[in-house]
């Protein structure tokens, strides 16, 4: 099978770790993975004229990520990330401004949406309104048949109401943990619950029925597995059981793992399988881009497909 197009735009940055820098971002975690999946994987962000940048495309080309639409700021730093983990779990104080809050959309840009089968957005990289709008004009150059993933990431204070229905509005899969659910529908002005699963599972039906262009929502629930719902039906998964090292990237691996089988016309169940198998190997392993071993590979790609027999 040809490999498949997928773009991940927005940040690209250094996580500042306790034992040092390790490159992140949402989109970027997001694209390595999609990458080792086996497809074309395009990182759209902007770095800094400057040693970080530097390094960070020596380190993509390393893992599977295409860096060559990667712009170059003269103005601004690449972005830096300051990451403290308390039980595992990351808090971050995100600096600003920084090089990916002013991605351009050239004409290089909007060819290659064009010819996109897949890309995934967040509301992130749309605190500035330069990249805000590069986004949301970019995510519209796509094909009507591309998926369109909106992966939330809620990072305070960095999100509006505005961005996340503009988003909405263009996306077709909507990616959140269960955490962001109740934050999104406030958002929304569309009220929220707390509750069981039945509570998550009503407002993602509530959230396709707002908005017509979507077809599926994906929510995480870190150790608990996930949940899928869709116009035709849903599923959810237990989750996968590891010795958890650090979860940073562990969301953004689950969403490569499911946009990839998606494009491959899977089910529900083995979507579901699939992002769980990958979000929690992410999770057992130490930052987000881990080196990932053939036979490892080999043995989460068998477990996803008998999964699906």
């Amino acid at each position: 099978m040809k490999p498949h197009l997928i773009l991940g735009i927005g940040e690209l940055l250094w996580d500042l770790l306790p034992e040092g820098p390790r490159l992140g971002g949402a989109p970027a975690n997001f694209t390595v993975m999609v990458g080792r999946l086996g497809n074309h994987a395009a990182i759209l962000s902007r770095i800094g004229r400057d040693d970080l940048g530097r390094r960070a495309v020596e380190s993509l080309d390393g893992l599977r990520a295409d860096t060559e639409f990667l712009q170059i700021d003269a103005s601004h730093e690449t972005g830096r990330v300051t990451v403290a983990l308390k039980n595992g779990q990351p808090e971050y104080t995100i600096h600003q401004p920084a090089a990916w809050d002013f991605l351009l959309l050239s004409d290089q840009w909007v060819r290659l949406a064009e010819r996109a089968d897949a890309v995934c957005f967040g509301s992130l990289a749309q605190r500035n309104v330069t990249s805000k709008q590069t986004i949301q004009e970019l995510i519209a150059q796509t094909r009507q048949d591309c998926i369109r993933i909106f992966d939330v990431n809620l990072r305070a204070p960095f999100h509006t109401g505005e961005v996340v229905e503009e988003s909405l509005e263009l996306a077709t899969v909507l990616k959140m943990n269960d955490t962001e659910v109740p934050i999104v529908m406030d958002l929304l002005g569309l009220g929220a619950e707390s509750g069981p699963e039945a509570d998550l599972r009503g407002m993602s039906e509530r959230l396709l029925s707002e908005f017509p262009r979507l077809r599926m929502v994906a929510i995480t629930r870190g150790g608990q597995g996930s949940l899928l719902v869709a116009r035709d039906g849903w599923h959810e998964h237990p989750g996968i059981a590891v010795d958890v090292v650090d979860t940073i990237g562990a969301g953004d691996a689950f969403t490569a793992a499911m946009t990839h089988y998606l494009l491959r016309g899977a089910s529900l169940a083995v979507l579901n399988e699939a992002g769980n198998r990958w979000g929690a190997w992410v999770a057992s392993q130490s930052g987000a881009m881990p080196l990932l071993p053939d036979a490892v590979k080999q043995t989460i790609d068998q477990a996803i497909a008998s999964s699906g027999r």
